[in-house]
Order: C-alpha cells, then structure tokens, then sequence
C-alpha cells in the first residue's frame, strides 16, 4: 500500500506543470546525448549524415522523446544540433569541448567549456 501510495504521488507530481531547472538540464543533457549517438551511428553505418531525423534507423521506443526535443540541421560536412527542450522548459547546456571531438557538431546552443572554465 505504501508503494502504491508513493507511486500516486509520483502520478500526480508529474502531471503539475512546475519548472524544475536541475530536471531541465538533466533531460537537455539526455536528449542532446541521445541525438548525437544516434546521429553519429548513422553516419558510421551509411557514410554520411542523415538529412533529417526521420532517416534515422532502429530507433527505441523512447526515442521519440529526445527527436521532438532536438532541432537538426544538416551541413555539406557535418550538422547543427539545438537543443529545444528539456523537461518542461529549454534548458542551458554546458558541456566540455572535448565532447565533440571527432564528431560532426558545428554548431549548437549549447556552451562548450574548455578545461580553464
């Protein structure tokens, strides 16, 4: 009964529409990671990018979350990756700059921090 009760509260909580800013980046963050691998894995697999979102192949079921929270763009060489949404709002993303080492990224809202930031 305990569990169940918690689980209600859960329920209830996640249907309230109140802005966390910690739960704003933390799905940011996932949602720009996930598109990136996924991204990236496209790119291995067929030699290029792909030129919009849908191309992407095997998606999970809980991919659909981060596609609608992404904005991508396709260059002649490489892609513009924005993130939209995190949880509820638009988060701010801070990420080092060796994240996007070797990878396609050339531009993004997110912050790149070099290792003096």
């Amino acid at each position: 009964m305990k569990y169940i009760h918690s689980l209600l509260i859960v329920i209830f909580l996640s249907g309230c529409d109140f802005e966390i800013p910690e739960m704003d980046e933390k799905f940011g963050k996932q949602n720009f990671v996930s598109a990136v691998s996924i991204i990236e894995l496209h790119n291995t697999r067929n030699g290029s990018y792909p030129e919009n979102l849908d191309q992407l192949e095997f998606l999970g079921d809980w991919d659909a979350l981060w596609l609608s929270a992404v904005r991508y763009e396709k260059l002649d060489e490489g892609y513009n990756l924005f993130v939209e949404r995190g949880h509820m709002g638009k988060p701010n993303l801070k990420l080092p700059i060796e994240f996007k080492k070797g990878l396609g990224i050339r531009n993004s809202n997110v912050k790149w921090l070099s290792k003096r930031d």
